[in-house]
């Protein structure tokens, strides 16, 4: 018998996180750039792999679909539409909706130009939870950087994930926040919200356990990329233009 969804965390290399859904069978993993991490925890868990999904094209992302393809050919992969992979995979853009495996519902693929060109994220709504898969575009009181995009792409990006609802579990991929919330402590010294997210998030890395999933309410609260409404940071950083911030 199937048992209700899962999501872990995978840990690899010094700070991603490799989403692993499951059902207690089936599985479906997101941006593996690590493949052993992967199979080791398909084997410990006895789950079979039946998709990937890939937000953008940096190697501790891809690093190790190639490797799983090899070991387990019947995967399906699934990739933006406006990037190049060298390894069989299905192309996706927003609007598209992807229906990856028979028990999730459909991820609607959302275009997030900033941190590559090229971007994406897989936002699903099941009946009690939502989730938003976002790689690396939106972080844990913080953003990605701007490889290839603009500040204007990425703020737009970052407006349309702000726009989600606010129980949405956002599943970033790198344990940053803490170091992202003290950098937001000096553009919002006063945010009460952002000084209990810090002790909080201490207390969870004191455990050796991840701050994430995050989600959009926490980081309406407390992100200052999602923030730039803010009079406190539009004095301090002297500017009220939002793409500048």
């Amino acid at each position: 018998m199937l048992q209700q969804l899962q999501i872990i965390p995978i840990p690899a290399f010094k700070d991603n996180y490799l989403w692993l859904i499951h059902n207690g069978e089936q599985a479906v993993v997101v941006d593996p750039g690590d493949a052993q991490a992967v199979l080791d925890t398909l084997s410990a868990l006895n789950l079979r792999l039946e998709a990937i999904l890939i937000t953008h094209h940096h190697q501790d992302h891809i690093g190790g679909v190639n490797k799983l393809l090899a070991t387990l050919p019947n995967v399906q992969v699934f990739a933006p539409q406006l990037e190049h992979y060298d390894f069989p995979h299905t192309k996706l853009i927003e609007p598209d909706e992807v229906q990856c495996t028979s028990w999730l519902p459909k991820a609607q693929v959302i275009d997030l130009p900033g941190h590559t060109l090229g971007h994406i994220a897989y936002y699903l709504e099941l009946e009690a939870e939502k989730w938003l898969f976002c790689g690396d575009t939106l972080f844990g009181a913080g953003c990605g950087r701007l490889f290839e995009g603009s500040p204007s792409q990425m703020y737009h990006s970052l407006q349309k994930l702000a726009a989600l609802a606010d129980d949405t579990l956002v599943f970033c991929t790198h344990e940053y926040t803490l170091h992202n919330i003290q950098f937001a402590l000096t553009v919002e010294p006063n945010n009460q919200a952002l000084h209990q997210r810090q002790l909080d998030t201490l207390a969870l890395r004191e455990k050796q356990l991840p701050s994430l999933p995050s989600t959009i309410a926490l980081e309406l609260a407390t992100n200052p990329f999602l923030r730039c409404y803010s009079a406190e940071i539009q004095n301090l950083t002297g500017t009220k233009n939002k793409t500048e911030l």
